[in-house]
């Protein structure tokens, strides 16, 4: 199974391998790259295009509820010893607005990490072009995952694939 990292957490090495395809496909459509996933931390960027935005070229709340729930999960997957993950609690709060063309970045970070129930805080930044660097809060997110699912018999392939592939012996 999975191996430890320094910190004691289990991690995913990166990149994600193009055979598994997307780590979440709808924010895939919507053009996210996840930069970063493990156990302890699951960040990931998108370019805030048309697609994204309400009618006044702002970053819909239904996306960036999306992004957290998903980066949570992923997360939330890898630190249950890969076992299936469902979302029971979503709570955002829409801090500022990110414009069409401005760049947003979540990043998740667990911070209850039980056999049963995770608890991630996932905060959606504003990136700033000239630096790459986190500038504004947009939301900040906090998401309860359920973490002891079985994994349904049609995707233990999936499963077992992504152990190999990214677990550290």
């Amino acid at each position: 199974m999975a191996g430890a990292g320094e910190d004691g957490k289990r991690e995913s090495s990166w990149p994600w391998p193009p055979e598994y395809g997307p780590p979440d496909n709808a924010l895939h459509s919507l053009g996210m790259e996840f930069t970063t996933i493990t156990a302890g931390e699951v960040v990931g960027r998108l370019l805030v295009t048309a697609t994204c935005c309400q009618p006044f070229k702002v970053l819909g709340g239904g996306v960036s509820a999306l992004m957290a729930e998903a980066a949570a999960s992923i997360g939330g997957y890898i630190a249950s010893g890969y076992r299936r993950v469902a979302g029971v609690q979503l709570s955002i709060n829409h801090i500022r607005p990110a414009h069409l063309g401005e760049t947003v970045q979540a990043k998740a970070k667990p911070m209850q990490l039980g056999r049963t129930i995770q608890v991630w805080e996932v905060q959606i930044w504003r990136i700033d072009p000239s630096t790459s660097e986190c500038k504004h809060l947009v939301s900040t997110a906090r998401v309860t995952l359920l973490c002891n699912l079985p994994t349904p018999e049609d995707l233990k392939h999936y499963e077992q694939g992504f152990i190999k592939k990214h677990a550290k012996l």
